[in-house]
């Protein structure tokens, strides 16, 4: 597609602009957690990984709605996770909206160095979506199943962008869970 005037005016711009310098990683951190998130779990069914497959699942607070028609949505993966290598493969997904009492399921899959994603799975009520084959977690406020439309790099993250295939509302109960100053919180 050929550029014009504007575009090739900011594209020169963005390159001659270097980025700006000062602010540590420390820094961006205590910034950014003053930004409340919700919490989600992503989850996906890996079916090359022994003769049943494996679920696989993380927690993001990165997650977002990006467009109403056609309906996407958004999740920030660390680059090289194990979920970031799975969806490059394949393209379906499940997200779990989690309520304010699954702070126990939030912790679980966001644990440094943690154990099998089996065993992470193991004692947790979920159903398996019939578009993605993905575990989508009981109580959970809402449950999405979505179909990678892009993947874009993002410095040491990768954004997924997915086409919202279902949606389902399996529980009214409670309020959501988020995230604030580097802690689960509850509103109110």
């Amino acid at each position: 597609m050929p550029q014009t005037p504007l575009t090739a005016a900011l594209s020169a711009l963005a390159t001659e602009t270097p980025h700006p310098v000062g602010v540590s990683n420390d820094e961006f951190r205590a910034a950014m957690s003053r930004l409340a998130a919700g919490v989600v779990l992503v989850t996906a069914h890996d079916g090359d990984h022994g003769p049943r497959g494996e679920d696989v699942g993380m927690t993001a607070t990165a997650f977002l709605s990006v467009s109403l028609d056609p309906p996407l949505v958004l999740v920030s993966l660390r680059c090289g996770s194990r979920m970031d290598d799975l969806l490059a493969e394949q393209p379906l997904w499940g997200v779990s909206i989690l309520s304010e009492s699954q702070r126990h399921i939030a912790g679980r899959f966001a644990m440094k160095g943690r154990i099998s994603d089996r065993l992470l799975f193991e004692d947790i009520p979920y159903t398996r979506g019939e578009a993605s084959g993905a575990p989508l977690v009981g109580g959970a406020l809402a449950t999405l199943e979505c179909r990678t439309e892009r993947r874009v790099e993002a410095g040491d993250h990768t954004l997924a962008i997915g086409h919202v295939l279902t949606a389902s509302l399996p529980s009214a109960e409670g309020g959501p869970l988020t995230y604030f100053r580097g802690r689960y919180r509850q509103l109110g």
